[in-house]
């Protein structure tokens, strides 16, 4: 657990040392520089692995036993299935049945699917997560029953930790809807498709061992090979590697809600007024009900205006692939396939481009996507009125959300969150946000069905924004707003008791969560 505990540059007491590691407190936005070398893995050689190409094993079993499964080891998997992943379940169900303990799990992120493996965090299988908990995952960490203190990463962030040796992954299993036993793998094609397999890409590089499991093992080679095989060490058959139907977990359709519709309507009025929708430009929008009004709102002004976009960045769904064949955006650069059109779309259009944290995220790179972006649409669970966001927690203080690639966007030219000025009689703008996951510097406007904040460093869109008719506020205003119809926002009851880290882009510890006193 952790020990001392040091103000950071956000003013949240963190500490210096997680699970008896050094752990670096959050210093300001590009204030921490890296040094050293990236990780790697042990040299291989040929020698070791059939001169014919075939690495199939038996079974995944047989693979975690060669793979040399044994206590304390890290195990990560990704979740391209999201809440279709029937792996991870597997995988320490044979723990259990092995007797294997103390194991840290590295996911990409969890679903509700993974209830599954609560039994194996009381049991001690599993020690801890280092990933995203949602729902009972996570409000199983909020109630301190997990043996070690948990850490949460967003995208970019788990491949910074796993790429600069903070995370040696000992054994990665890679789910591929397609494979060749050389160990070749795609998301793209077989009838468990997912998409791409860029949140695993990282794995395959750096982990110990690397196997591959599919339910579609074709013959040499497997191309597209999103997974190399000359990183895998084992590829097994199953009957069943994931149910692509689930890939569509979550809200996947436009909604339906007066006050969510408002709040886009002005969000892409908003965008309009401000000159951010132009020829040329690129744009980040989740696969929420709102964030997809918006994007269908977005292309309203398009065809109007007769421009389109550059790019868009996914998670892709079936929205943005209509975007993309009716000709009003040039190319998806895909993180993430929300659903079977998405799939669709990747195999079939080269313009649908799937790519990985590397690329899109990872800030101890030499560049990334983020900051060539000129509009990301985030959501929110609270902001308060320095413009600081929480994506993790609820105003109980439960952890019920993982960071995803929320953090790794605030690079963005133009962060927008489109969120509600408050959720079930609850403030959702606060003096002071239960968790921060993002500083303020890096937020740029709050959009609420009861008006539009814009972050006062943001004087060239305040300046543009003059004489709009649009409902323009400051923070203070829509706080105060929010205030009088629900009451001030009350503190949820913690305890001193960390029970998980949230990291930042570059691995520092931006703050804690702390255990929920019901």
């Amino acid at each position: 657990m952790a020990t001392k505990l040091v103000k950071n540059a956000v003013g949240r007491m963190v500490p210096t040392e997680i699970n008896n590691e050094i752990a670096v407190p959050f210093k300001g936005v590009g204030k921490y520089k890296p040094e050293g070398k990236k990780a790697a893995p042990s040299i291989s050689s040929c020698n070791d692995y059939p001169l014919d190409g075939n690495k199939q094993v038996a079974s995944l079993e047989e693979a975690l036993k060669k793979s040399g499964l044994k206590d304390g080891m890290t195990i990560s998997t990704h979740h391209h299935f999201r809440n279709g992943d029937l792996l991870a379940n597997m995988i320490f169900d044979i723990a259990k049945k092995l007797g294997v303990k103390n194991l840290r799990w590295y996911p990409s992120a969890s679903f509700p699917c993974h209830e599954h493996l609560i039994q194996y965090l009381e049991d001690g299988t599993i020690s801890h997560i280092e990933g995203s908990m949602n729902g009972v995952l996570g409000k199983f960490c909020s109630q301190g029953k997990m043996s070690k203190t948990a850490i949460l990463r967003s995208h970019g962030g788990r491949y910074q930790a796993i790429q600069d040796g903070e995370v040696k992954v000992d054994i990665a299993v890679i789910g591929a809807g397609t494979a060749d036993s050389f160990g070749n793998a795609n998301g793209v094609s077989g009838p468990s498709a997912s998409g791409l397999l860029g949140f695993a890409l990282g794995d395959s590089q750096y982990a110990s061992k690397v196997i591959v499991v599919t339910d579609n093992m074709i013959p040499f080679p497997c191309y597209p090979w999103q997974i190399q095989g000359g990183n895998v060490d084992y590829t097994v058959l199953l009957d069943k590697v994931g149910i692509p139907e689930k890939i569509v977990s979550g809200t996947t359709e436009v909604t339906k809600s007066p006050d969510r519709l408002l709040i886009a309507e002005l969000t892409a009025k908003f965008c309009e007024e401000a000159g951010l929708i132009k020829d040329g430009f690129s744009f980040q929008a989740g696969a929420g009900g709102t964030s997809l009004s918006i994007g269908n709102f977005f292309g309203d002004i398009m065809r109007r205006k007769g421009i389109k976009a550059r790019f868009a960045r996914g998670g892709s769904n079936k929205y943005l692939v209509d975007m993309l064949e009716e000709g009003l955006v040039e190319y998806i650069l895909d993180g993430q396939t929300f659903d079977l059109e998405g799939v669709r779309s990747m195999r079939e259009n080269p313009n649908h481009v799937d790519t990985s944290p590397f690329t899109s995220y990872n800030y101890h790179g030499k560049g990334n996507f983020a900051g060539m972006v000129d509009i990301a649409i985030l959501g929110a669970t609270e902001v308060d009125v320095n413009f600081n966001a929480n994506v993790v927690t609820h105003s109980d203080g439960y952890l019920l959300h993982g960071i995803g690639g929320w953090q790794n966007c605030l690079f963005s030219k133009n962060v927008i969150l489109p969120i509600p000025l408050f959720r079930d009689r609850i403030s959702v703008i606060r003096e002071e946000v239960t968790t921060i996951c993002g500083p303020g510097e890096l937020i740029d406007i709050i959009v609420t069905e009861r008006g539009i904040a814009i972050n006062p460093k943001r004087t060239d869109l305040i300046e543009k924004m003059k004489g709009s008719k649009l409902p323009i506020k400051t923070i203070q205003e829509l706080k105060a707003e929010a205030d009088a119809i629900c009451g001030p926002a009350q503190k949820p009851v913690l305890s001193d008791e960390i029970v998980a880290a949230i990291k930042w882009v570059d691995g520092t510890v931006i703050d804690v969560v702390r255990k929920v006193i019901d």
